[in-house]
């Protein structure tokens, strides 16, 4: 089976993961807590290195309060 891996998606995620983000005035480390992950995971996430999981994304989204779909687009 191919695994199917979006980079360009990923990235747009990242991107407006640490937008929203600083936009809130949110450090790293308050955004994790926030959404109860860890920091490196929020670091990897806004770099574009993983391709997390819908659970985290929607974490994320919450505690960002935000809709999920506002930060794919």
């Amino acid at each position: 089976m191919t695994k199917i891996r979006n980079e360009k998606l990923i990235q747009l995620f990242g991107t407006n993961v640490r937008k929203h983000r600083q936009a809130k005035g949110l450090s790293q480390v308050s955004l994790s807590d926030m959404a109860n992950i860890n920091r490196s995971q929020i670091i990897d996430i806004e770099a574009g290195r993983i391709n997390t999981t819908i659970s985290t994304a929607n974490a994320v989204a919450n505690a960002l309060e935000l809709n999920i779909a506002e930060l794919f687009s």
